[in-house]
């Protein structure tokens, strides 16, 4: 269903009031270090899906280690409640997130990873995620460096992947590569109907969309199927390069991406190499749409 303005009404109210309820909670909790500091987020992110009529066909199987780096295709804030609601773990998102109205308190209050995309500071920010990923955090990483129309998968920027190369120790202290799993997030129907090219702007959100419009939008349809694939994990050996990492999480995503939308299994796709290991990871091509990195 399509345009039901009371419907969205209803959701948006339900939607803030949860979300004004809450966030003191988790404030509270993070402040006294409570165990539901950890469990709060993905609570809240079900609700929300739900509130949202966003229905998730799941695919594949989540990696059971600690940690594990998710590494994600990205169209939309509402992937924010998808993989929110799925997986016990913290986004990294673009720095500008954190002064976001609303959302940049919800992103701090889940622990994001905040990364600057000044290249001065790049380091610091690889630092902060290895060190998350030393303490066992799970983190969820979007490396198009911006939200795609949902039709199809960006290159995937290969710098940011590096925090991947690190070796960390399990609880048996032995040392080990990163957890890396690629996972496919695709808009695939409405209502039980096939969600074509041109509609699947109303799951996207991307170039100068007005987000307020947007969310309004979402808010009047009906049920939105997601297809969540969890590809096959894969440890990081030593010695093995950011691009190679990015090369591998990109072709698994961007497949899964691709057998949703054409209905098929393996397809051929477009656009596999990463960017050269030089790239910055969040700047974007000049020819790219601007940056719509949420995170919650």
């Amino acid at each position: 269903m399509i345009g039901s303005p009371m419907m969205a009404t209803a959701r948006l109210t339900a939607y803030l009031l949860l979300t004004l309820i809450l966030m003191p909670v988790q404030a509270i909790a993070l402040l006294l270090k409570l165990p539901i500091r950890l469990t709060l987020p993905r609570i809240y992110h079900t609700w929300c899906r739900w509130l949202f009529g966003l229905h998730i066909e799941l695919r594949g199987k989540m990696a059971r280690d600690r940690p594990v780096l998710f590494v994600c295709n990205h169209s939309s804030y509402l992937d924010i409640m998808v993989l929110g609601s799925l997986l016990k773990a913290s986004f990294v998102a673009k720095a500008e997130v954190a002064d976001y109205p609303l959302f940049g308190w919800l992103a701090k209050l889940q622990r994001t990873v905040f990364v600057d995309r000044r290249r001065s500071q790049a380091g610091e920010h690889a630092s902060e995620i290895q060190r998350r990923l030393a303490h066992r955090d799970n983190l969820i990483i979007f490396p198009e460096g911006t939200s795609s129309d949902g039709n199809r998968v960006l290159p995937f920027k290969s710098a940011l992947l590096g925090v991947a190369q690190i070796r960390i120790k399990n609880r048996k202290g032995v040392e080990r590569g990163v957890v890396v799993q690629p996972v496919s997030i695709t808009p695939a129907k409405l209502d039980g109907m096939p969600l074509g090219r041109s509609l699947r702007h109303l799951y996207a959100w991307y170039g100068d969309m007005d987000m307020a419009g947007h969310m309004w939008t979402a808010a009047t349809l009906g049920k939105l199927t997601i297809v969540v694939e969890f590809h096959e994990p894969f440890e990081v050996k030593p010695g093995e390069s950011r691009k190679e990492i990015a090369e591998h999480c990109w072709d698994a995503v961007a497949r899964g991406v691709s057998s949703v939308i054409t209905g098929h299994g393996e397809t051929k796709v477009l656009h596999h190499s990463a960017p050269d290991d030089d790239d910055d990871p969040h700047e974007a091509d000049e020819h790219e749409q601007p940056e719509h990195e949420a995170a919650a």
